[in-house]
């Protein structure tokens, strides 16, 4: 078998490899980034009450004395 030949498909091997760990990388930080967009969604949702409650406070604050 031919040298070059033998070169080219280890060099191929090599690259489908590098792909296959490129692929599950991304994977992995689109689950990350998913996961971080729903723990922003919850921090939101909870912090909206103390939002409500923190809006009608000081809004009949007499200071004129």
């Amino acid at each position: 078998m031919d040298m070059s030949l033998i070169g080219a498909l280890l060099g191929a091997q090599a690259s489908l490899t590098q792909l296959d760990v490129a692929m599950r990388l991304t994977r992995t930080n689109a689950d990350q980034s998913a996961s971080i967009v729903k723990l922003i969604d919850s921090a939101q949702q909870n912090l909206q009450p103390l939002a409500d409650v923190a809006a009608g406070i000081g809004g009949n604050l007499d200071i004129s004395a």
